[in-house]
């Protein structure tokens, strides 16, 4: 189970029951986690009973409604409901993923949602994501080159240089896998993460790129990229399906390859 990043000396309290309409034929519980730094002293736990007949069949349509219908306070991230912009990555029953392309009907029982474990919280399912962003900044996540821009036309690549990209280049940043990874909840200020480190992969394994050694360089350190111990909760909660740890280990392969 995802351990959460709770404000100081704090402790979950049970919150606020709101009961299914009258007469809701077809009902399931939504358990909500519900912190405000301005008002609460204690995060809390709300209970909405909602008519699945009267919401969307995913789960980011279940909290819409309840926002919309029930307690507009509520606080998520969303924008594209297609699994593309990662905005609405939160945690659902113990596992992190997009609350957009998550069925409610892929849940028995009650749904349990909290934000994204072991980051510092804004306000009810909103995670602090400055760190994490900075991170993916770090590795310059840009074409860097040295030779002169062809004048006429773009840096081509070959069919098969292309297809080198796919698997990497499909990342949202929704930060799912780097929250998932224990080892980045014992290190978030030294270990780069999943994310960070697939999208380093990214920029080295393009053909286009000129910086590999630079890039390599930068990342050969104990705890940047040798913090990573191949646990697969990052593949495994990945919800585009993609694998970080793959591509960390093409990293470490790169680098002892240089070495030798």
């Amino acid at each position: 189970m995802a351990q959460f990043t709770l404000p100081a000396n704090s402790k979950i309290e049970m919150g606020k029951t709101f009961p299914a309409p009258e007469g809701a034929q077809r009902t399931r519980k939504f358990r909500i986690y519900r912190w405000d730094p301005d008002t609460d002293d204690n995060p809390r736990i709300d209970t909405f009973e909602i008519d699945l007949d009267r919401t969307g069949p995913m789960v980011l349509d279940a909290i819409i409604h309840i926002k919309n219908e029930i307690d507009p306070t509520l606080t998520f991230r969303r924008s594209c409901r297609e699994g593309i912009c990662g905005s609405c990555s939160m945690n659902v029953n113990g596992r992190n993923t997009l609350a957009c392309i998550s069925s409610i009907d892929d849940y028995k029982g009650d749904v349990n949602i909290y934000p994204l474990p072991h980051m510092e919280v804004h306000k009810d399912l909103v995670p602090d994501m400055t760190h994490f962003y900075a991170q993916h900044a770090s590795v310059e996540p840009w074409i860097k080159t040295q030779s002169p821009t062809p004048p006429d036309r773009e840096r081509l690549q070959s069919k098969e240089e292309r297809e080198a990209l796919d698997g990497l280049y499909e990342c949202i940043l929704c930060a799912c896998c780097s929250t998932s990874c224990p080892s980045y909840w014992w290190n978030p200020e030294k270990y780069l993460g999943p994310a960070t480190l697939l999208n380093a992969y990214r920029w080295i394994a393009d053909s286009r790129d000129e910086a590999t050694g630079e890039r390599l360089d930068a990342l050969n350190d104990p705890f940047k990229l040798y913090r990573c111990h191949t646990i697969m909760n990052c593949a495994d909660s990945c919800p585009k399906g993609l694998n970080p740890a793959k591509a960390i280990g093409e990293v470490k392969k790169l680098l002892v390859e240089r070495r030798g």
